[in-house]
């Protein structure tokens, strides 16, 4: 056979080589792994996801659109809470409507009531003497000429000496130009002698008015069984702050033995510090009110200290505060709101509208059958009324009180969508 192949045609030989390359060819495309598989695997991998995506569009329209809408009905409005007026009624919840008011600019200051410095007086005797007896106490009422004190005094007795002496002599002195007038009248004495008698009655009289003055400057009665016996008296109508003195102790002539002060009007001083000095002016209307209880008082500033404390580095305002029910005790610790400013503006909410929510302030705004937290930029404040910068528009209804409840309904709703 190797003969018989020998013998063949060029030709021949070439037809032969090419039909094996070719099988040899054909046969690696058959025998490569997964070849035919991956690309039917494509094709039906496509096919089967475009199937999908058909029958998912068919059955519920446009998905995206769809599974968004689902999100948005499912969750609330985290900043809403439906209330109908039933229930703002039941709860307790007033309306109000935001609208123009008048913001009142305070400061507050610290004071202490203390007693009027032109109603407080100290009494002191002017005299030496010994205290027999005492007829007032601290917290007495006393009358302007009331008995305080009795005291035996060395010193009145030798004064009212004095004032008895110059009384016997103005009584000669009188007699002696009555009985000389007599005489000259009958020609029996000298004119001289009548002119000198008179000179000697103004005389006499005039000691006695001295001793008269003097005993009265001592406050003394100007005679009496008993030459030492001294009555001191009140020299106002007032309340007794303090007393000084017993029965049996030696006092001197310049003590004070007694503060009686009128406690119908009292002042109230407050220190004012440096940087306020110049607001807080004479003249500005203040609010007083106690700290111990209930109790307030309108007031105006009647004087600021010229000097500031070495000590404090504040100055003294001063309130004069009538007090005729004697409410206003020395001593009592006070506030003083002082007005500084009074503001019109356009768009004011009630103080107690206000709520923190979500870390800003915010007031419940009626909006149809809810109440919405509408954020807003508060200014001016007082103690009634904020000023409303941004965030609401005049005339729109809020949540002026319990506004509190509803923040606590916001937050059960945020809590119960959580869970």
């Amino acid at each position: 056979m190797k003969n018989t192949l020998s013998r063949l045609p060029r030709t021949q030989w070439l037809a032969i080589a090419a039909v094996v390359a070719l099988t040899l060819v054909l046969a690696v495309l058959i025998l490569r792994p997964g070849a035919a598989g991956d690309g039917d695997h494509d094709d039906h991998g496509d096919h089967d996801e475009r199937a999908r995506s058909t029958a998912s569009t068919e059955g519920t329209g446009h998905a995206e659109p769809a599974a968004a809408g689902k999100d948005a009905h499912a969750e609330p409005a985290k900043d809403r809470v439906a209330m109908t007026d039933a229930q703002l009624r039941a709860a307790g919840i007033e309306l109000a409507t935001a609208g123009p008011a008048v913001v009142e600019s305070t400061l507050r200051l610290l004071g202490e009531v203390r007693y009027d410095a032109d109603r407080t007086v100290q009494v002191v005797p002017r005299l030496a003497g010994l205290v027999e007896r005492v007829q007032a106490s601290a917290g007495d009422t006393v009358r302007k000429g009331q008995v305080l004190a009795v005291l035996s005094s060395p010193g009145l007795a030798d004064q009212r000496a004095v004032l008895l002496a110059a009384q016997r002599r103005l009584a000669l002195a009188r007699s002696t130009v009555e009985r000389e007038q007599q005489l000259w009248e009958e020609k029996i004495s000298a004119r001289q002698d009548l002119l000198q008698a008179q000179a000697t009655l103004e005389e006499a009289a005039i000691a006695v008015r001295s001793a008269q003055g003097k005993l009265a400057m001592l406050g003394g009665a100007p005679a009496g069984g008993d030459l030492t016996r001294y009555e001191l008296r009140s020299p106002i109508d007032g309340v007794v702050t303090e007393k000084r003195l017993a029965p049996g102790e030696t006092v001197k002539e310049d003590a004070p033995v007694f503060t009686i002060s009128d406690l119908g009007s009292v002042w109230v001083e407050a220190q004012v510090a440096p940087q306020h000095l110049g607001r807080v002016v004479t003249g500005l209307p203040a609010v007083v009110r106690a700290e111990a209880f209930e109790a307030r008082a309108d007031a105006r500033i009647r004087h600021i200290g010229a000097l500031v404390g070495e000590q404090t580095r504040h100055a003294v305002a001063r309130l004069v505060l009538p007090n005729p029910k004697g409410l206003w005790r020395p001593g009592l610790p006070v506030s003083i709101d002082v007005l500084l400013e009074a503001r019109e503006v356009p768009v004011a909410v009630a103080v107690e509208a206000l709520q923190d929510v979500d870390g800003a302030r915010a007031v419940f705004v009626r909006e149809g059958a809810a109440l919405v937290a509408r954020p807003l930029e508060p200014g001016l404040a007082d103690d009634r009324h904020v000023e409303v910068r941004a965030g609401l528009r005049p005339g729109e209804r809020y949540a002026r009180t319990q506004s509190f409840l509803v923040k606590a309904e916001l937050g059960k709703a945020g809590a119960s969508h959580s869970h």
